[in-house]
């Protein structure tokens, strides 16, 4: 039985470092209720440790945290190969001084988790440690079980990998909201003209139902295409659909509710000013973390 002067300092330690645990698993996982899960397991580990023998706290608990990630992640990567539909990260209703810190909006942002679905675990854990959090290799190396030499290779590869493909420069939360009230505008008015505006030639539309909304079985691409989708959509549903803008994933967003509940999440990816990417999450087990802020940290 644990003594309770030991249990007291692990459990202020745990506290104090928690919004930062979660925001590295979140990060891994792209699931706040898995995040949660994590979070679970490592406290059971931490409870276990002789607190002496630890010197960093926080790089002790990271790294139990992110070998708990890492281990759900190869789960969660079969569970999704079964997924009904494609599969976007669950969405999280942040506070303003999230956005206010640039870096961890942008690694929060439904883009860039997106982008970050594209490596391996040991990838997405290496490059969010490093480029995220700013650990240094010996620790990530520690963390993920390679050498300091290997993690080095890892992040130079993960961050070619991810530079390639996030949006190509940074958008701040002003152009965002501007770009999304532009297309709020427009889909609300069935105004297709405004909407071809504003959405980029090859703009992406993903739905994510989980097999239990309906939603676009398949992404949908082109700008006249997603056009005619929102214009249609929303204009039969008008007088049951509202849009209101909310915080998600550190950047502005819309949240569509039907008849007064919450239905939707739309996010948005801009690059050069237009939406290049559409991210509407209908999967009611996903929304969740819609009904709360949720606080993150670095």
């Amino acid at each position: 039985m644990s003594e309770p002067g030991r249990t007291d300092s692990a459990t202020e330690a745990f506290v104090a470092h928690r919004n930062l645990l979660f925001t590295v698993a979140y990060e891994m996982l792209g699931s706040a209720a898995d995040a949660e899960d994590v979070l679970q397991e490592t406290w059971l580990r931490w409870v276990g440790v002789e607190l002496d023998t630890v010197r960093d706290q926080r790089a002790y608990l990271v790294r139990i945290t992110t070998r708990q990630a890492l281990t759900r992640l190869r789960t969660l990567r079969r569970r999704k190969e079964s997924y009904v539909g494609p599969w976007l990260p669950e969405p999280l209703l942040t506070s303003p001084d999230v956005a206010e810190d640039v870096e961890l909006a942008d690694s929060v942002s439904m883009a860039m988790l997106l982008v970050l679905e594209t490596l391996t675990p040991t990838e997405r854990a290496v490059f969010v440690l490093r480029e995220v959090f700013d650990l240094n290799y010996d620790e990530i190396a520690e963390a993920v079980d390679k050498s300091p030499t290997a993690v080095r290779q890892i992040a130079h590869r993960a961050r070619a990998h991810v530079a390639a493909r996030r949006p190509r420069g940074t958008v701040s939360a002003a152009q965002t909201r501007d770009a999304l009230e532009a297309f709020q505008r427009a889909a609300e008015t069935g105004d297709l003209q405004g909407l071809l505006d504003i959405l980029a030639p090859d703009v992406v539309f993903l739905g994510d139902g989980g097999g239990i909304k309906q939603a676009v079985p398949k992404p949908i691409v082109g700008a006249d295409r997603v056009a005619r989708l929102m214009s249609t959509g929303l204009g039969k549903n008008a007088a049951v659909i509202s849009m209101q803008p909310a915080q998600v994933n550190g950047y502005p967003a819309l949240i569509l509710r039907l008849n007064g509940e919450l239905d939707t999440v739309l996010a948005v990816r801009i690059d050069d000013g237009l939406i290049t990417g559409l991210y509407a999450v209908r999967n009611p087990e996903k929304l969740s973390h819609m009904r709360h802020e949720t606080a993150l940290s670095r």
